[in-house]
Formats: structure tokens, C-alpha cells, sequence
């Protein structure tokens, strides 16, 4: 019969995968197969002895009991070659993502742009922020480093000319006060106007700076209060008032009245303020085209620089002084600027 073979050859193949449940059936298997292999005995022939011939029906058995036992060959194959496939296979690993601490999100404060807090640096008037470093402070800055028309200036050989009349339209206006941790700062409300060469300028604001930035010929001043006026495009013309000492002011005495006391706080007046009293009786004047002589030095500028100055007393001058003692950029390079002045 062919079964106990097929049998025999597929736990053979079987036999890594079933090394310790099938190693006595193999041994068993190989007895079997020893006495199949080995010469069979004789035995004594009778007389009576003759060869047997197989009927139809133990035929049609024999065969098929091979097809069963080859059936069953295929089926113990199949299964065995799939233990061996899922014995084989190794398992992958399973990774997790890092577990992280939870760390809450920043509250971001109202008004603080993140990028300016980053490029942003405090500016000053000396030291490792005073002029010389603002153009490195801040990528805005570039022009106080770079700029070729720059303020202040000192102001010379100016060509004399029938300069256009400055039509001062102030009024009587309400006003706040503030120290911006640079300089006194007097902000005023709308409705106060300079029209000069046929363009509307509006006055925004007013400040101090110890001593003048400007100087004529040479020649510096105890103080200067600049008026900063903005017309429809955005454009800057700044009135350039020098400060002397002599009497007391009554426009200096009001702002000096509400000054805050502390930086960045604003003050409101109570009385109202007329800035026409601040102007010199003489409107000539000198005027070139410059820059803001604060960061970020922006240049076009409109100029115009009162040619005779007005009077403070030195209490006055003492009180800004004590808040700012110095608060004035240096003097600029001219670079070939054109500088008109009033016949």
C-alpha cells in the first residue's frame, strides 16, 4: 500500500516544525520502512502454493485507497506548508509616537506684534543704542545709517529768496500731554492747519528737544519745539521754532502744568491751548528737505526752520531739563542739499 509511504515522506519534511511531537511517529516510520526495504524472508513453498490473481473488485479498492491516501498526502502538505509560514513570519514591531508633555498655548497680549517684539530695540540719545547704533537696532531703521538726506543740519550759506508765506490757521484747541520716554509730547485735536506752497498741511502733534537740533551758522539754541503737520498723502512739513532764554512763555507754562507723572501716561487738559502764541512775531524762515531726526529717520521731509527765535525762561528750561537733559541727534551731513532762506 502506498499510504505508510506518503505518510513517511511528509513527516520527514514536517519534522522541523514538529521536532518534539513527531520525533517517536518518525523513528516508528523509519522501522517500517526498514522491514519494507529489507529482503523478505522465504518461506517454504508448499506444494499446494500458487499465485493468486486479483479480482476486479480488490483492484478497483486498491486504487481507490490510493487516491484517498494521495488526497490526504496533499492536505497534510497544504497545512504543513502553512505552519511553517506562520512559524516563519516574524511579527513587526508596533511603534507609538513619543508621548509629549502637554504644554498649554501662550496667551498672546493685546496691542504686542510678535515680529516687532523680536526686531524691535529700545532706542536712546547715548550709550550702545544712542545715533550711532539706531540704524543697527532695527531693519526699519537702515535710513539713519544710510540716508543722504538726513536731519538736523547746520544751516548755511542758504540762497536767499522770496520764500512762499506760511498761512498759520491755529486755533484755541484742546490738547493732551504725554512723556514718550524720548521727549515731552503734545498731541493736539483736529482743526489746526499751515497751508505754504498751496498745499494743506494739518498740525498732528508737538515736542521738545534739549539742546536745539538745528543750529544757524554754527550757532545751537537752549531748546526747539518742533510742530508736526501731515496733509492727505502722508507727507511730514515740520515748523522748526528755536528756543532762547529770556521771559517766561504762557504756551510752555500750560503744557509744563500737565505734565504726567509717569512715562507713557497721558494727560488731559483741562484749558484749551493756542499755538499761534508759540510762533514768532516774524514768520521768515529757512527751509531744505530732510528726514525725522528720530527712528526710523524716514526722509522727505518738508523743512522749515523760524528764523528768529522765541523766549523761555530758565525755570522753564529747567523743568525739561531735569526729565531730558540732552535728548538731540547730531548734527547731519549736508550732502549738497539746497537751503532756502526768506529775504
Amino acid at each position: 500500500m502506498r499510504l505508510p509511504s506518503l505518510l513517511l515522506a511528509l513527516l520527514i519534511v514536517a519534522q522541523p516544525v514538529f521536532s518534539d511531537t513527531v520525533t517517536k511517529p518518525i523513528k516508528q516510520a523509519s522501522s517500517a520502512k526498514e522491514e519494507a526495504s529489507a529482503p523478505p524472508k522465504e518461506e517454504p513453498k508448499s506444494v499446494k502454493d500458487a499465485p493468486v490473481k486479483e479480482s476486479k473488485a480488490e483492484a478497483a479498492a486498491r486504487k481507490k485507497e490510493a487516491q484517498a491516501a494521495d488526497e490526504l498526502a496533499l492536505k497534510i502538505a497544504e497545512r504543513l506548508a502553512a505552519i511553517r509560514k506562520d512559524k516563519e513570519e516574524v511579527a513587526k514591531p508596533v511603534v507609538r509616537p513619543p508621548i509629549r508633555p502637554y504644554v498649554a498655548p501662550s496667551k498672546k497680549v493685546s496691542g504686542v506684534d510678535d515680529k516687532s517684539k523680536k526686531t524691535a530695540k529700545h532706542w536712546s540719545y547715548e550709550g550702545e543704542e544712542g545715533p550711532l547704533a539706531w540704524g543697527k537696532l532695527n531693519p526699519a531703521n537702515i535710513k539713519c545709517d544710510l540716508g543722504e538726506r538726513q536731519s538736523p543740519i547746520d544751516i548755511r550759506d542758504g540762497i536767499k529768496v522770496e520764500l512762499d508765506t506760511l498761512n498759520f490757521d491755529y486755533k484755541p484747541s484742546q490738547f493732551q500731554v504725554i512723556d514718550t520716554g524720548h521727549t515731552i509730547q503734545v498731541n493736539l485735536s483736529a482743526g489746526n492747519y499751515l497751508n505754504v506752497s498751496g498745499k494743506n498741511f494739518e498740525l498732528n502733534q508737538l515736542h521738545f528737544h534739549r539742546p536745539s537740533e538745528e543750529r544757524i551758522n554754527g550757532k545751537g539754541f537752549e531748546m526747539v519745539a518742533h510742530l508736526v503737520h501731515k496733509d492727505r498723502d502722508a507727507k511730514l512739513a515740520v515748523v522748526a521754532v528755536l528756543l532762547e532764554l529770556g521771559d517766561a512763555h504762557p504756551v510752555i507754562q500750560s503744557i509744563w502744568n500737565n505734565l504726567p507723572l509717569e512715562k507713557n501716561e497721558l494727560v488731559k487738559a483741562l484749558k484749551n491751548i493756542d499755538l499761534t502764541q508759540l510762533l514768532p512775531k516774524r514768520h521768515d524762515y529757512y527751509t531744505y528737505m530732510g528726514s525725522l531726526t528720530t527712528p526710523p529717520c524716514s526722509e522727505g521731509v518738508l523743512w522749515m526752520v523760524m528764523k528768529e527765535p522765541v523766549q523761555i525762561s530758565a525755570d522753564q528750561a529747567a523743568i525739561f531739563a531735569r526729565l531730558y537733559p540732552h535728548n538731540a541727534r547730531p548734527i547731519q551731513k549736508t550732502s549738497g542739499r539746497i537751503i532756502k532762506e526768506s529775504l
